[in-house]
C-alpha cells in the first residue's frame, strides 16, 4: 500500500495518483483574504481538513514548465507574446550621470596669481546624449557662475563626432570649445550603471585646492588670556626713571656712511626707548634732535608672508614675539635696533646703580675713537698748462672756482714800484746780440715784463716782447714752480725767460737803492754786482 503517493510530485495530469483511502470528495475552501491579498488558511486542529501542499520547485523550473507543455495532451506549445516596444526617451527619462571635475583658469593680469581652480558637475542625459557643465555658485566671487554650457550634445572633433558616456570616465581630460576639464568623481548611479555596461571606472581623484581662494582664507581667531602684569604699579613707581646709554650709530660700510654719536634712553614706566643725536657745532646737519621717537622696540617678530609688502612699517602687537627689555642692553655691547647697529659704549651713574641692585652687573666705559679716521685725502690732479697754476688750482678746490686770493697789503705798499733792468740777449746769431732789452719787475705782484726800444733802421720792429707774468726759475716743477724774485736778478747774470736767455747788463738808480735798503734779505753777490767798480768792469 503506497502511503501519501501524491506527496513531492507536481499537481499535473498524468502525475496523479488516486487515493483510496479518500472518503471526502468535496473542495476545500484553502484561501482567504485579508486586507485584499489572497493567504492560505491555516488548519484547525480537530478538523479534517488537509493542509495547502505547497510547491518547492524553484522558479527556473517552474519557468520551463511552463513554456514546455506535453504535447501528448495539449499539442505543440505556443511561443510566448512579444514584449512592448519601449523608446529610449521613455526607458532612460531622468536617468543622468553626474560627474564631478575642474579646469584652471589662466589669469595674466595679476602679479599675485597664475591660474585659478573652478569645479564644475557635468550632467550627462542618457535619453538624448546632450551634456550639461554648471559651476557651483560661490558668494561673493565676483565671477560670473551657474550654467557654463547649456544642455547640448558636445561636439568631440572635427569629424562631427559627439561626447558619450563611453567617453567619460575618471581621470579623463575632456576638451570643450576650447577649455579643457578633467574629471574627478562620480555618484553611486553612475558608478553602477558604468559597471553594469562593462566599464571599469577609475579611482577617484582628490580636487587641487586654488591657490588664490587659500590666501583669502582668514586664520581662525586667537585669544590671549591679559596678563596680571599691575601696570598702574609700574607707572607710578619708575615713573622719570630714564636708563640712559650713550652709543655710536655705525653705518660706515654704506656709500658716504660714517659712525655718528647717540644716546639711547631706556624708561622703566612704560618700557619704551627713544634714541636721539648729538649733534656739534658747524657739523652741517639740521638740528632734528629725536633720531627715533619714544616707542616699544620689538626685538623678534614673526616672519612675513612672502606677499606681505615690505614697505609696511607698522607692526601689530600680534606680530611681535619678544620686546626689548632692561636686561637686553649692555655697555660694550652692539644692540641691532630696526636693522641698524649701536655700539653702547658708556652710560650714567643711575643706570650702573640700577643694574647693579637689579642684576648684579657692573659696566664700566669703553674708550672708542669717535672721530673718523676714514677720511679721504683730497688728491690735486697734476697741472695742466692751461692758465695759471693758481686760477687752475681753484677748479679742484670747489665746484664754483672762485678767483685766487691776492695779497692787498702787498699790493698797497709796492703799488707802482717797479725795479727795471738792462738785458741782451744770450744767442747766436749776432743781429740778436746787438738788440737792447728793459725788464721791468713789479713788486705788488712779483710779475714780469719786457720791452724793447725800437731802434730807426735796425730791421727789427721794437716794442713789447713779454706781457706782464711771472716767471718760473729753470729746474722748478710745473705743480711747484719758483718764480723768480729781486734776489735773483744781479748784473751779468743770465734770465731764462721761456727758452730765452738774457744778460743783466744794467739797472737804474732805484733799483740800487733798493737793494740797499733791504739789504737783510739780498744776498750779497747781488749788491756787489751793483757797485760802480763791479758794474763797469762788467759792462766794459
Amino acid at each position: 500500500m503506497i502511503s501519501n503517493p501524491a506527496q513531492g510530485l507536481p499537481f499535473l495530469p498524468g502525475n496523479t495518483f488516486r487515493d483510496p483511502t479518500k472518503s471526502l470528495y468535496h473542495r476545500p475552501q484553502t484561501l482567504g483574504y485579508k486586507n485584499g491579498y489572497s493567504l492560505p488558511r491555516r488548519p484547525v486542529v480537530g478538523i479534517g481538513r488537509d493542509p495547502l501542499i505547497v510547491n518547492e520547485l524553484t522558479h527556473t523550473e517552474l519557468d520551463q514548465l511552463a513554456n514546455q507543455r506535453p504535447t501528448l495532451t495539449y499539442g505543440q506549445a505556443r511561443p510566448a507574446p512579444p514584449q512592448d516596444f519601449i523608446p529610449s526617451h521613455v526607458a532612460f527619462d531622468k536617468k543622468v550621470l553626474r560627474f564631478d571635475g575642474y579646469f584652471k583658469q589662466v589669469i595674466s593680469v595679476s602679479p599675485g596669481e597664475e591660474y585659478r581652480v573652478r569645479p564644475v558637475v557635468f550632467y550627462y542625459y542618457l535619453e538624448d546624449d546632450s551634456i550639461a557643465v554648471v559651476e557651483p555658485v560661490v558668494e561673493n566671487s565676483g565671477i560670473p557662475q551657474g550654467k557654463l554650457i547649456k544642455r547640448q550634445q558636445l561636439p568631440k572633433n572635427d569629424q562631427g563626432e559627439i561626447y558619450h558616456w563611453k567617453d567619460l570616465n575618471l581621470g579623463n581630460d575632456i576638451t570643450v570649445y576650447g577649455t579643457t576639464y578633467r574629471l574627478t568623481s562620480c555618484d553611486n548611479f553612475t558608478q553602477e550603471y558604468l559597471e553594469s555596461e562593462g566599464v571599469i571606472v577609475n579611482d577617484p581623484e582628490e580636487m587641487p585646492c586654488d591657490p588664490y581662494s587659500e590666501g583669502r582664507v582668514q586664520p581662525l581667531r586667537s585669544y590671549v588670556t591679559p596678563s596680571d602684569f599691575d601696570r598702574l604699579k609700574q607707572f607710578l613707581t619708575m615713573d622719570r626713571k630714564v636708563l640712559r646709554f650713550y652709543a655710536l650709530w655705525d653705518y660706515s660700510d654704506s656709500l658716504y656712511g660714517e659712525t655718528r654719536p647717540v644716546i639711547i634712553q631706556y624708561y622703566l614706566m612704560d618700557n619704551s626707548v627713544e634714541i636721539r643725536e648729538v649733534h656739534e657745532p658747524n657739523n652741517g646737519r639740521d638740528p632734528f634732535p629725536v633720531l627715533l621717537r619714544r616707542q616699544r622696540l620689538p626685538k623678534h617678530t614673526h616672519p612675513c608672508s612672502a606677499s606681505f609688502p615690505t614697505c609696511v612699517m607698522e607692526i601689530s602687537d600680534q606680530e611681535v614675539e619678544e620686546y626689548y627689555l632692561p636686561k637686553d642692553f649692555k655697555v660694550g655691547e652692539t644692540m641691532i635696533v630696526l636693522g641698524r647697529h649701536f655700539f653702547l659704549y658708556d652710560c650714567d651713574e643711575f643706570t650702573k646703580n640700577y643694574y647693579r641692585d637689579n642684576f648684579a652687573e657692573s659696566f664700566t666705559k669703553v674708550e672708542v675713537d669717535k672721530k673718523d679716521n676714514n677720511k679721504v685725502t683730497k688728491e690735486i690732479p697734476p697741472y695742466n698748462g692751461f692758465g695759471s697754476l693758481e686760477d687752475s688750482l681753484q677748479n679742484c678746490l670747489s665746484l664754483i672756482p672762485q678767483p685766487p686770493k691776492k695779497d692787498f697789503i702787498k699790493m698797497l705798499e709796492n703799488d707802482h714800484k717797479v725795479l727795471r733792468y738792462q738785458a741782451r740777449l744770450d744767442t747766436q746769431n749776432v743781429e740778436d746780440r746787438q738788440r737792447i732789452f728793459v725788464l721791468s719787475y713789479f713788486l705788488s705782484n712779483d710779475m714780469i715784463s719786457i720791452f724793447e726800444p725800437p731802434v730807426r733802421n735796425s730791421g727789427i720792429i721794437g716794442g713789447k716782447f713779454l706781457e706782464k707774468t711771472r716767471i718760473p726759475k729753470p729746474g722748478s716743477t710745473i705743480d711747484n714752480p719758483v718764480y723768480y724774485g729781486p734776489a735773483d736778478f744781479a748784473i751779468g747774470t743770465t734770465v731764462e725767460v721761456f727758452a730765452h736767455r738774457f744778460i743783466l747788463t744794467d739797472a737804474d738808480e732805484y733799483v740800487k737803492k733798493f737793494l740797499e735798503a733791504n739789504s737783510k734779505i739780498i744776498p750779497s753777490e747781488v749788491l756787489n754786482s751793483m757797485r760802480p767798480n763791479d758794474s763797469s768792469a762788467t759792462t766794459s
